[in-house]
């Protein structure tokens, strides 16, 4: 069903690696074509790193497919790396990756995480954006980590919720975000990994309707878990690096402007509706989609579909 919708599979015609820090070098690579409408593409996480796939939402004939891999995560170094890694950090490489690349304008796409960032980006640096595709909403406030990560969607998924808990001692599970954030910044590596494979296939577990074992396996890769379960938890102890809680709502008028769509799955129990509604009420222009039959994953049909029918509309901004 995904494969009807998508793109076909393509390979990328330039790789190169940034150094955007005393610390960071960030991996960059251009899918599809080099004098198309320009877009960059917002992994979640943080720390999610990126997939071929993720190009397959574009046409290659009009697009020119601009994905990179976050501070700390998949082909970027030093991996898991938590100095230097910030919101603005990484606005900040945005920037430098336009600039880089010698594109004036471009379309930001983001999903989950990538949603923030496409935000923080786009309202730090409006002029630069033509269109914004933001997908899965998450506006890193206090309410959207609780509800995740200490009491809520526990309701939902008691049952993976049960093998979240398991590397938090009783005593401690009152604030279990604290309690994670102590065991990934651990010096011993077995507790590290055992805390970053419990954190990330509680995520892994809820993002679709139907559980994918796919996704499972994927996310319960030792090196993967640690970069997304550290740099995850080191973002919600620091509050997003925001000065507000909600910072993201309270600034959203700056790009009012642009044209938007908001794509939400009814059933997104990672990110639930309620932040892409609050964003749509104090930003009535943009297009707001909702997804009956989905929940998080870009990769569940419904919400898959609604994304490229905005991307081959958007080609043309």
């Amino acid at each position: 069903m995904l494969e009807e919708i998508l793109y076909p599979p393509i390979n990328r015609y330039n790789q190169f690696f940034l150094k955007v820090s005393d610390i960071h070098t960030i991996n960059i690579e251009e899918y599809g074509n080099p004098d198309g409408s320009p877009v960059i593409f917002l992994h979640g996480g943080p720390g999610g790193g990126i997939e071929p796939i993720y190009a397959q939402y574009f046409n290659p004939e009009k697009w020119r497919i601009i994905i990179f891999d976050q501070r700390g995560c998949g082909k970027s170094t030093p991996h898991a790396e938590l100095e230097e890694n910030t919101t603005w950090d990484l606005v900040s490489d945005i920037e430098k990756i336009r600039e880089e690349l010698s594109i004036d304008t471009w379309v930001v796409f983001g999903g989950s995480w990538g949603s923030t960032l496409s935000l923080s980006y786009s309202i730090t640096h409006p002029s630069r954006c033509k269109g914004l595709i933001l997908r899965g909403i998450f506006l890193l406030r206090k309410k959207e980590i609780d509800w995740f990560y200490q009491e809520g969607a526990s309701y939902i998924y008691p049952d993976a919720w049960e093998k979240y808990l398991e590397p938090i001692p009783v005593q401690e599970q009152n604030d279990l975000v604290a309690a994670y954030y102590k065991r990934l910044t651990s010096d011993n590596e077995n507790i590290r990994v055992k805390a970053a494979k419990a954190w990330s296939i509680w995520e892994a577990s809820t993002s679709k309707l139907y559980t994918s074992n796919k996704s499972l396996h994927h996310f319960g890769d030792p090196k993967i878990a640690e970069a997304f379960a550290r740099i995850e938890c080191h973002y919600f102890t620091n509050k997003g690096f925001f000065k507000s809680d909600s910072w993201l709502l309270e600034n959203v008028n700056k790009v009012h402007h642009i044209p938007t769509v908001i794509v939400q799955g009814r059933y997104d129990v990672v990110c639930p509706m309620v932040s892409a509604w609050e964003l749509y009420q104090c930003f009535p222009k943009a297009n707001f989609h909702i997804i009956q039959d989905s929940g998080h994953s870009m990769t569940e049909p419904g919400i898959a579909e609604c994304l490229v029918k905005y991307t081959d509309k958007f080609s043309s901004l």
